[in-house]
């Protein structure tokens, strides 16, 4: 970039530096409203001298679009919440480097590539978002019965070509505040399809993300996420520094379809919808950490899910559920380690839940494993507690190869059952403890 640099009062003052040819430093000095949408041309800038002086309004249409090596910072973006604070134009086959940099953002953020763009490097730094609703937007993700609403921080390859890709580094990445949800998904990274464009990011940290998906009950073929890694999109290291917290119908707190290397969450993780799980895997996690309670709060809201692909060592403190219908833990695919540190608690009975696009009747058990899922070691450093009536709370259609639960295993309500194992499914430890108040400790039933 040349160090032309612009100082910009007015609108004329904006329009009039982009006519110059050369990439420039746009630097706004106030607050300006923009009647439409605003092109920054291949290697400008737009700064702010300071982002609460610095604010760009734009009150009838989407806001920034970048082209190519393009910088954003140090402004306060203003656009109606259903629009585009900033995103992408350009079909040029490389976009170089985009930086955007300590923003405070009301409406989307929607980097999208599609056919032509075969490269593009995103760096994102001190993002807040505090409101957007991004469920207008067509492309979106299919897959297991569902579509996915894009989010208010969305990076998006819509390249089929599997060669083309998208690299990026997020940090310090806020969205939504509590009780005052962006609507639709959080964050969303998402490549073209299973095989397709992708998007690799090396680094991401998050403050606290609030999403609402705003999904009418009973819709079951429309899923969000408050952090949604979805297929063809690989994150090679992942930490929450904030809570992260949902609030709506089928608002997953955290999924992946993709692939994470490592995946560390600090605070609680938070649904309150129904049908919004806790952690969901149908991806490929190495490494997830949740250094919180995991707590739900919703009719057939799990805690954590593991659907498809697998997880190699998975640790929690503890999980809650409190739903009917909402299974502390399930397996169905084989994983690797799965520790509980704290206990597995859930307090409902029999509810609606959603499960890969389908609306179904199940028992709120403290762990299951299904048909097909294995674990290769089980810990829990407490209990599995279940307070409602008609549940398990260790059902095993699967297989366990080595477990172990500290302080035993409780059903406390009417006609439950502490244990029950497959025919033919090997027995607890003798050392691990099973009550069942008013129930059946141990049973078996045919293998499903």
């Amino acid at each position: 970039m040349s160090n032309m640099k612009y100082k910009i009062s007015s609108l004329d003052e904006f329009m009039n530096a982009i006519k110059d040819k050369s990439p420039s430093i746009l630097e706004i000095q106030t607050s300006l409203l923009f009647p439409y949408s605003i092109i920054l041309p291949p290697g400008f800038s737009l700064r702010g001298v300071a982002p609460d002086k610095s604010v760009l309004s734009f009150n009838n249409n989407d806001g920034i679009g970048l082209t190519a090596h393009n910088e954003v910072a140090n402004l306060t973006i203003m656009t109606n919440p259903a629009n585009r604070a900033i995103y992408t134009l350009s079909d040029s086959i490389d976009l170089g480097t985009l930086n955007l940099n300590n923003l405070t953002v009301t409406g989307q953020i929607q980097i999208l590539t599609r056919t032509g763009t075969k490269k593009a490097k995103l760096i994102a730094d001190h993002i807040d978002i505090v409101g957007c609703d991004a469920r207008k937007y067509s492309e979106q993700p299919q897959k297991y019965g569902v579509n996915v609403y894009q989010g208010a921080f969305t990076v998006y390859n819509f390249n089929d070509d599997s060669e083309s890709i998208i690299t990026a580094t997020l940090t310090n990445i806020s969205i939504g505040r509590k009780n005052a949800p962006v609507i639709g998904s959080g964050l969303f990274i998402s490549g073209f399809g299973d095989q397709g464009g992708q998007v690799i990011v090396d680094i991401l940290t998050t403050g606290e993300i609030h999403s609402n998906g705003m999904i009418p009950y009973g819709t079951a073929n429309m899923i969000t996420a408050a952090v949604f890694i979805v297929y063809s999109a690989h994150a090679i290291n992942i930490t929450h520094l904030g809570a992260i917290t949902t609030y709506g119908v089928n608002d997953m707190v955290l999924d992946a379809w993709g692939k994470v290397d490592k995946w560390v969450v600090e605070k609680p993780i938070t649904s309150y919808g129904p049908s919004g799980i806790g952690f969901v895997n149908f991806g490929i996690v190495d490494y997830f950490e949740a250094k919180k309670t995991i707590e739900t709060f919703g009719l057939g809201a799990r805690g954590f899910n593991q659907y498809d692909g697998t997880v190699g060592n998975a640790i929690f403190d503890s999980i809650i559920t409190h739903g009917d219908g909402s299974i502390g833990i399930q397996i169905s695919k084989p994983v690797g380690t799965i520790e509980v540190k704290g206990q597995v608690v859930t307090y409902g009975s029999v509810g609606q839940t959603l499960v890969k696009g389908v609306i179904m009747a199940l028992p709120a058990n403290g762990i299951s494993i299904k048909a097909g899922g294995k674990i290769k070691k089980l810990i829990i450093g407490d209990s599995i507690v279940t307070n409602g009536n008609k549940v398990t709370s260790l059902e095993i259609d699967g297989i366990i190869e080595e477990i172990s639960i500290k302080n035993g295993i409780f059903a406390n309500g009417l006609q439950a059952t502490g244990v029950e194992i497959c025919e033919g499914g090997e027995a607890l430890p003798s050392n691990i403890m099973v009550q069942s108040k008013q129930g059946v400790a141990h049973r078996t039933k045919a293998r499903s």
